[in-house]
C-alpha cells in the first residue's frame, strides 16, 4: 500500500506596492498597508480601506467636521489648503470607494458597478500624495531648515522661521 501526501507550499502574503514613508503616522499607514495587503484579492475591500483612510486624513490633518465625505472633499477643497492637483484626486477616492461601499447599480446594465483593480490602485496613489503633501515633505523641509539653522547659529546669525 502506497501512503501519497500532499505538499502544499505557504508563501507570506505581500503587499504588491513599495512600502510608505515611516513619517506616515500608524494611524493611517495601517488602513493604507491594510489596502494595499488585500488589492489584489480584493479591489473592493482595497477601495473601501483607502475611503476609510481618506476620511480620517481629512478630518485630522486637513481639519474637515462635516458628517460625511463628500461634505469633508468640498470643505477641504474651499478651505483652500491643497494644490489644485490634490483637490481634484480627493473626489476620486470618494467615487471609487462608494462603488465597494454601497451596491451602486449601472444604468445601462442593471448590474452592480464592481471595483476594478487600476482603480483601487489609482486610490492608493491618491493616499501617498496626500502622504507626501501632509507629513513626507514638511519633514524634509524641517530637517534640511535644522541644518542651516544649526550651520547659522554657529555663525552668529538668526535662524530663518
Amino acid at each position: 500500500m502506497r501512503n501519497y501526501e500532499q505538499v502544499v507550499r505557504a508563501y507570506p502574503k505581500g503587499a504588491s506596492r513599495p512600502p510608505i514613508s515611516t513619517k506616515v503616522p500608524e494611524k493611517y499607514a495601517g488602513d493604507y498597508k491594510e489596502a494595499c495587503l488585500v488589492l489584489i484579492d480584493s479591489p473592493k475591500a482595497s477601495a473601501a480601506l483607502s475611503r476609510r483612510c481618506l476620511q480620517h486624513l481629512l478630518q485630522d490633518e486637513a481639519g474637515a467636521t462635516k458628517k460625511n465625505l463628500f461634505d469633508q472633499i468640498q470643505e477641504v477643497i474651499d478651505s483652500g489648503q491643497l494644490p489644485p492637483y490634490l483637490t481634484s484626486a480627493l473626489d476620486v477616492v470618494r467615487n471609487i470607494g462608494n462603488f465597494a461601499a454601497h451596491p451602486i447599480k449601472s444604468k445601462s446594465t442593471g448590474e452592480i458597478v464592481e471595483v476594478e483593480e487600476g482603480e483601487a490602485e489609482w486610490n492608493l496613489d491618491v493616499l501617498e500624495q496626500l502622504f507626501e503633501f501632509y507629513f513626507v515633505q514638511p519633514s524634509i523641509i524641517q530637517q534640511k531648515k535644522d541644518a542651516l539653522n544649526k550651520k547659522l547659529q554657529d555663525a552668529g546669525k538668526q535662524p530663518v522661521k
